[in-house]
């Protein structure tokens, strides 16, 4: 069964208050009023009433032994600010904020074991210097080396045209063949000196 308590428009700032309810979170009722008696804040004194308030509740509406209740739940919500002034150098005002918060504690008699969390025999991997620089650096180098990789076979296409490029080294022969008809031209020259020798003879 759940027991609730509560003290609103507590003066004290929530910030403050909360340091003081996350230490008796699931206490036993007689280890939290243990707690809150000796630690030295104005908190700790306004959570002391509201726990008390509760316990209260808890035996007198419930019927319930106080020996077996357990804070279940402490939260402090915020409340409404108080805004003062203050004067403050060449006429300006100073703000003061009074904030006030809300105290909600619930008490229960039902114990609930806190669960074991199972452990993976595998160690947790930490991040390190390595890993988070050394290990995303190594994908990109090969996809740089892949890229090349890649690219080779295009490159490689003008070579498979060279050939073509090369025909007309070999039409060059053809080009030279009026060259091998010059001496043709120089025949009538010839027959012209046979000619002459022969009128000599006579």
């Amino acid at each position: 069964m759940l027991v609730r308590s509560t003290t609103k428009y507590a003066r004290i700032s929530p910030k403050k208050a909360r340091h003081v309810v996350r230490e008796i979170q699931g206490l036993a009722v007689s280890d939290a009023l243990d707690a809150l008696t000796y630690t030295p804040k104005k908190s700790a004194h306004l959570i002391g009433k509201t726990l008390k308030s509760a316990i209260a509740n808890a035996e007198n509406n419930h019927e319930l032994s106080a020996d077996e209740l357990i804070v279940k739940e402490a939260t402090v919500g915020e409340g409404p600010t108080l805004k003062r002034f203050k004067p403050r150098a060449r006429g300006s005002a100073g703000a003061i904020r009074k904030r006030t918060c809300h105290i909600f504690i619930t008490l229960t008699d039902e114990f609930e074991a806190p669960e074991e969390k199972q452990r993976s025999g595998k160690p947790k991997k930490r991040d390190t210097i390595k890993s988070l620089f050394g290990g995303k650096a190594k994908p990109a180098a090969k996809k740089e080396e892949e890229a090349p990789a890649e690219e080779a076979p295009a490159e490689e296409a003008p070579a498979e045209e060279a050939p073509a490029e090369e025909a007309p080294a070999e039409e060059a022969p053809a080009e030279e063949a009026p060259a091998e008809e010059a001496p043709a031209e120089e025949a009538p020259a010839e027959e012209a000196s046979a000619e002459a020798t022969e009128e000599s003879a006579k």
